[in-house]
Order: structure tokens, then sequence, then C-alpha cells
């Protein structure tokens, strides 16, 4: 059982703070518009570039990586949801993506 809130892709409010810990490759990809993009293992080394007090709603491709982050971030005092069924969910609901490298944008 976790210490923390679970969400689907549907849950998340408009104007959300959307987190991101994908791999660089998978954001350049593929991602939301307006998300914050740290990658889960530069977590703990720019963990000052989020605010405690903001909702942070957390999601990766399917939702492992974001309830590992989810529940660090719960663990130092962070609001962190967890986003189930992460970008493959987000992309079903279609939700819309942006791209980096100038292509259509996908989930990898």
């Amino acid at each position: 059982m976790s210490d923390f809130d679970t969400v689907t892709v549907s849950e998340i409010p408009e104007g959300a703070r959307i987190l991101d810990v994908r791999e660089d490759y998978e954001w350049t990809a593929g991602h939301s518009e307006g998300a914050l993009h740290i990658p889960l293992d530069q977590l703990p080394g720019r963990i000052d570039e989020l605010d405690p007090d903001e909702d942070l709603y957390v999601i990766c491709r399917t939702g492992g990586r974001s309830f590992r982050a989810a529940q660090w971030l719960v663990g130092l005092g962070y609001s962190a949801l967890n986003v189930a069924g992460g970008m493959d969910q987000w992309i079903e609901t279609g939700r819309p993506l942006v791209s980096d490298n100038g292509l259509k944008p996908v989930i990898l």
C-alpha cells in the first residue's frame, strides 16, 4: 500500500504541474506541453527545482518510474501524485503531445 495518491490521466486538472521523469530520448519524442522534465535518475540532484507546496502529477511511460518518484517525493514532504498508465494512457485519452525534434510527437 502506498502513502500517496494515484490518479488517472483524466483526473489531472487543467493547469496542473506535471513532472515527467522519463529519459531524455523519450521526452524529446513526445511529451505534454508545459510539463517539467527531470529524468528519474536526476531527481535527487535537481530537487530544488520543485516546489514542495505545489501538487506534482508525476508521469512516466506506464507508471513504474513515476510510482517510485512520487513515493520518494512524498517521503521528503512534497505533494506528489502518481499518474497511473503514464504517457501510454495520456495518448490513449487523446491528450495533446509536442516533440522537441521537429517530428510528429510519439510515445517511446
